[in-house]
């Protein structure tokens, strides 16, 4: 069967007409776009990042000490183990366990009577030798007299004389007895040889001591002036005899938290040897130590100021980050903006490091909150710190760098 024209046709011209309205409304909804400016309804762009809270510190220029920190022990002045110099029994003890006590005073006493006993006899025997020697130098004169009369012989003068000599050395030695026997007696009393604070007592009264004795009576230490010996690496040895060459070197000595300054002293000596086991040298510093705040054995942390750098740029330890690039910071700007900068560090002390180049003074660094940042991050500041060295803070005096 045949298609029927004029239907075709029809259809042709219904195609065209909704096509030419279609092109119509399109041209119109164009037309009024352009003509009134409006928006066409159109999906909501994505949100923007939010900013990101942060803390920063504001880098300045201020005199940083550098110091360097080891840990070391408190030695006193002396230490003194009290011992008998004789034997015999304790007769009395003199003194308190934790006094102080003075040179020359009497700590206890041993029973005395033998060594006074020996004393007297030594001294009677000069007695007696002295009597001896008083006729034997009279029988030398007569004989003297005699042998010029003829009237008796010249050996006879020569014994004479041999027998005086022999007495004169027997009271030399009655002497050297006598002062013996003196500085036996002088033993029974115990005599502190030096100032200091006497410890725990040992031996009681009514014991048998000798002077042979490994156990003390009690140990005296002499607190005033104290030392402290300490270690540090032997990479600082050259800083530290730089400084000892400019003068006298600042020791603090401080509790083993780091909590509380006990002392302050000065560097006394760098010991001869670096010990290779450790690779560290060791030191000593004296210390007044006129409270006893520094007690024997303890165990503190020396902290040693090498030099002090003067209007350097320095900022907290916490804002140097390390990257790809290097060591960098965050810095934020006048429009809230983080931006990092490249860094080069000094020295650090305490909770400040000394930043040598890529920072000025006054600029904001940031403190916290870094691991969310990216270039050109928005920011949020959520506290501003002037950075200022934490008093009693210690550190040991080496840069990092990139």
């Amino acid at each position: 069967m045949a298609d029927n024209p004029s239907g075709a046709a029809s259809r042709r011209r219904r195609i065209v007409v909704i096509g030419v309205a279609f092109a119509i409304l399109a041209g119109g909804g164009l037309y009024w776009y352009r003509v009134s400016g409006s928006e066409p309804v159109r999906a909501a762009p994505p949100p923007g990042r939010p900013a990101v809270p942060v803390r920063v510190a504001i880098a300045a220029r201020q005199d940083v000490p550098i110091y360097v920190t080891g840990l070391g022990t408190v030695q006193a002045s002396f230490t003194i183990a009290i011992h008998s110099q004789v034997d015999g029994i304790m007769q009395e003890v003199l003194f308190t366990e934790g006094q102080h006590v003075k040179r020359g005073d009497v700590l206890a006493r041993i029973e005395p009577r033998l060594f006074q006993a020996a004393l007297d006899q030594a001294k009677a025997k000069k007695s007696q030798d002295v009597a001896t020697l008083g006729a034997a130098e009279k029988d030398l004169e007569r004989s003297r007299t005699l042998v010029v009369r003829n009237i008796t012989t010249q050996q006879t003068v020569d014994q004479q004389q041999a027998r005086v000599d022999e007495l004169k050395a027997s009271i030399a030695a009655d002497e050297a007895a006598i002062e013996t026997a003196q500085v036996q007696l002088d033993f029974t009393a115990i005599r502190a040889p030096s100032d200091g604070r006497i410890g725990v007592r040992v031996v009681d009264p009514g014991n048998l001591v000798h002077a042979s004795d490994a156990r003390p009576i009690a140990n005296l230490v002499l607190t005033q002036p104290s030392a402290v010996l300490f270690t540090l690496p032997m990479q600082v040895l050259d800083d530290l005899r730089d400084a000892m060459a400019r003068g006298p070197v600042e020791v603090a000595a401080h509790d083993q938290n780091n909590r509380r300054l006990l002392s302050t002293g000065k560097l006394l000596l760098i010991d001869n040897t670096i010990d290779q086991a450790t690779a560290t040298i060791r030191l000593k510093a004296m210390f007044d130590n006129a409270d006893e705040r520094l007690w024997p054995g303890e165990f503190v942390n020396a902290r040693v100021l090498l030099e002090t750098r003067h209007n350097v740029i320095a900022a907290p330890t916490t804002v140097v980050q390390r990257g790809a690039q290097g060591l960098f910071a965050w810095i934020v700007n006048g429009e809230n903006v983080a931006e990092p900068r490249r860094i080069e560090l000094g020295p650090a002390s305490g909770d400040l490091t000394v930043i040598n180049t890529g920072l000025t003074e006054g600029d904001r660094v940031v403190t916290d909150g870094q691991y969310k940042l990216e270039a050109s991050a928005r920011v949020t500041i959520t506290s501003t710190a002037v950075a200022a060295n934490a008093p009693g803070a210690t550190s040991p005096a080496a840069g990092t760098t990139p």
